[in-house]
């Protein structure tokens, strides 16, 4: 039912996008990696190195099942076409702050501090073409947020 659900919301133009719970005993699937550089409108640049999430089985995955990343660390989820997006955290056992991305690169809204594990949809203001991944906390330490621009450099196969 759900994966007609998703079909269905999918041809409706909803392009909504929600994990399915994978299996612990699963193996990670590989990613390519790459920088992200985020240029903030009060003038800060911070890089994270990133793992690419392109397909949609590495989609699924994420950061399911990863106990600690390092500060400078995080996933970004590239899209094929702009549209709404949905994420929730279940298997994903650490804090995150998602960072919203529209078609252009900059940021359309933030998600601060989601809680690990649980099914709680957090979406994005407006059509996004990509959503970067960090640590809890982060945005609010660096000071980035709404209308900042994201660009990625440097994507390398792993």
């Amino acid at each position: 039912m759900v994966r007609h659900l998703l079909a269905l919301l999918a041809l409706a133009g909803a392009a909504l996008w929600q994990p399915a719970q994978a299996p612990a005993q699963q193996p990670r699937p590989e990613f390519e990696t790459g920088q992200v550089t985020i240029e903030t409108q009060h003038g800060g640049s911070f890089t994270f190195d990133v793992e690419l999430a392109l397909t949609r089985g590495q989609q699924t995955y994420g950061l399911m099942f990863v106990e600690d990343m390092p500060q400078d660390a995080g996933m970004l989820f590239i899209f094929p076409q702009e549209g709404p997006r949905s994420f929730w955290m279940r298997n994903t056992l650490i804090p995150l702050d998602m960072i919203f991305i529209r078609g252009d690169g900059t940021i359309a809204n933030v998600v601060q501090r989601a809680e690990p594990q649980t099914d709680t949809p957090r979406r994005s203001e407006g059509p996004v073409a990509a959503v970067l991944e960090v640590n809890g906390g982060l945005t609010a330490l660096l000071g980035i947020g709404v209308g900042d621009r994201v660009i990625l450099e440097n994507a390398e196969e792993e």
